[in-house]
C-alpha cells in the first residue's frame, strides 16, 4: 500500500539527495536537543549548513520535515528487519537451531524496533510519526508499520499478504506500541521487565494465529 509523499519535490541529483539527507539528519538532532515545539525550519537549515530555499524546496513546514524523518525511520527500519530475516533464512538453510519460522520474525521486529529506539536520533519524539501525528488517517503510523510488515513478512512466512495476516500485524504493532511507550516512560532505555512482558503476550498471541 503506497502513501503519499511529503516531500514538496523528489531530489533528482545525487547533490541534492545528499543536501535532504544533511537536513533530515539536522530536524532529528535537534528534536533530541530542543523538541519538536522549539524546532524551526531556520535552525534545521542552519544545522544541516543549507540556505533556507533548500529547505522549503522540499518542505512545506516543519511537520511536512518530521514525517519525512518518520518515513525514513521506517523504511531503514523495514531494511534492517529485511536484514535481520534474511540472516535467519540462511542460518535456517543450513540448519542452525532456533532459527526460522514466525518466532525468529518477531524477535527481528521487535530487537530492531528497541535498537532504533535507543539509539536513532529524533526517534524518541519521531518514531514512524507515532509520537507527531501527521497526515491522513489513512496514513496512521501503525497502520503503516502493519502494511509494511504484512509485504515484508509474507514472503518469509510463506502466507498470503490477505486481511487476516494484516489485521494480525496490526494488532500486534498495536499492542507491542503501547507497551513499548510504557517500558520507556518508567525507564529511559526501556523496563526489561515490561519488555520481557510484551514479548511473552505477542508469542502468546501470535502463536494461536500463526502456529
Amino acid at each position: 500500500m503506497s502513501h503519499p509523499t511529503p516531500l514538496r519535490r523528489a531530489p533528482v541529483q545525487r547533490r541534492s539527495a545528499e543536501r535532504l539527507t544533511r537536513i533530515l539528519d539536522a530536524c532529528a538532532d535537534l528534536l533530541d536537543e530542543v523538541g519538536y515545539d522549539a524546532l524551526t525550519t531556520r535552525a534545521v537549515a542552519e544545522r544541516a549548513g543549507v540556505p533556507i530555499g533548500s529547505v522549503y524546496r522540499f518542505f512545506g513546514n516543519k511537520r511536512a520535515m518530521a514525517d519525512a524523518l518518520a518515513q525514513r525511520n521506517l523504511d531503514r527500519y523495514t531494511e534492517r528487519v529485511a536484514e535481520r530475516l534474511k540472516k535467519a533464512k540462511q542460518e535456517g538453510e543450513a540448519g542452525k537451531a532456533g532459527s526460522g519460522g514466525w518466532r525468529a520474525a518477531m524477535d527481528a521486529v521487535l530487537d530492531e524496533y528497541l535498537a532504533m529506539k535507543r539509539t536513532a536520533p529524533g526517534f524518541s519524539l519521531v518514531d514512524f510519526g507515532n509520537q507527531i501525528p501527521v497526515g491522513a488517517r489513512y496514513a496512521e503510523p501503525n497502520h503503516r508499520v502493519a502494511d509494511r510488515l504484512t509485504d515484508l513478512l509474507s514472503g518469509y512466512l510463506r502466507r498470503p499478504p490477505d486481511d487476516d495476516l494484516r489485521r494480525t500485524f496490526l494488532i500486534a504493532v498495536e499492542t507491542a506500541d503501547t507497551l513499548v511507550q510504557l517500558a520507556f516512560r518508567v525507564d529511559a532505555q526501556g523496563d526489561e521487565r515490561i519488555i520481557g512482558e510484551m514479548r511473552r503476550m505477542l508469542r502468546a498471541y501470535l502463536a494461536r494465529v500463526l502456529d
